[in-house]
């Protein structure tokens, strides 16, 4: 098991537009397909948001993930793993309600308030498919991302309650720090999974250091308690991937993540994206978990005992 390395694949996001990529799926049959393609093609666990059909932009109502939920289930033994992130502008209430209702075996949470912008982006492109997209980047300018320790005392114990582990997204040290308060007043038991997350504009750097400076203190936080992935955004998707990967770590990949196959080219499915972290996996001697292998590394409750 020492030597399984967990691939996670987060198949739409929140924060990509229509205008942005072709391939991004957006109605339900479209993120169904890309999750079960994507699991086929080696993750073990899914990482979901939804969207509206017509328009692409986030909807974080339970409702909206009935529509592909039971559809990925029906066709896939992966792991489901539902955001409580959801959008930066929703309130937590509203943010975790999926999950809430849902009970899957994976809920991602957020370890700390921050600034997060987008708006960079907006210098990419001229036409826009929907008025809402450049209105959402720019108001990036003035955004931070609210989670603070109620927030996420609330979302632990919301989700908690139904058995759902978490997958920890920690874009800086500090959100180490604030795992390990949460570990020492009970509210999180190991063993713990941490996603360390590279090259978003409010976070962590994607260097290589970065890389190696959040590895040496989750170490020296949480000792083996805890398992690691990593997350690289936009073009530090691959590089970081390999990084984690021959270090021990775990990867996640994923159009919520990264639009790009190659250099100036678009990936065209998810599946794309986790065959090409596999590759860097199995060439160096490394193999894939099956979902089931991550279930039992992870300690999830398994997925017969979720609630769609």
């Amino acid at each position: 098991m020492a030597r399984k390395v967990i691939i996670t694949c987060a198949v739409t996001g929140a924060i990509h537009t229509p205008t942005m990529s072709p391939h991004l799926p957006i109605t339900p049959q479209e993120i169904a397909d890309a999750a079960v393609e994507a699991a086929e093609a080696g993750a073990a666990i899914i990482h979901l948001h939804a969207r509206n059909p017509e328009t692409g932009q986030p909807d974080q109502t339970p409702e909206a993930f009935a529509e592909f939920l039971p559809i990925i289930k029906q066709r896939s033994n992966a792991v489901i793993n539902l955001t409580s992130g959801g959008s930066p502008w929703l309130p937590v209430e509203d943010r975790v309600k999926p999950a809430a209702v849902y009970q899957p075996e994976v809920a991602s949470m957020n370890l700390g308030t921050m600034n997060l912008g987008l708006y960079p982006m907006l210098d990419r492109y001229k036409d826009w498919k929907f008025p809402w997209e450049p209105e959402m980047l720019d108001n990036s300018r003035r955004l931070f991302f609210k989670n603070t320790f109620e927030d996420i005392e609330y979302a632990l114990t919301t989700l908690g309650e139904c058995g759902t582990r978490f997958e920890f997204e920690c874009y800086d040290t500090a959100h180490l720090y604030t795992l390990r308060h949460f570990m020492d007043r009970g509210l999180v038991k190991a063993p713990l999974f941490i996603q360390t997350v590279f090259g978003l504009l409010g976070g962590i750097g994607a260097h290589p250091d970065d890389v190696y400076h959040m590895k040496r203190t989750a170490d020296r936080l949480f000792g083996s308690d805890y398992t690691w992935s990593v997350l690289g955004a936009g073009r530090y998707q691959m590089p970081v991937a390999a990084i984690a990967a021959a270090q021990g770590g775990n990867v996640r990949v994923g159009l919520e993540d990264s639009l790009w196959g190659g250099p100036g080219r678009l990936a065209e499915t998810n599946a794309e994206q986790v065959r090409a972290a596999r590759k860097i996996i199995e060439g160096l001697g490394l193999e894939v978990a099956s979902s089931d292998e991550a279930r039992e590394m992870l300690a999830l409750k398994g997925g017969d005992k979720v609630a769609f």
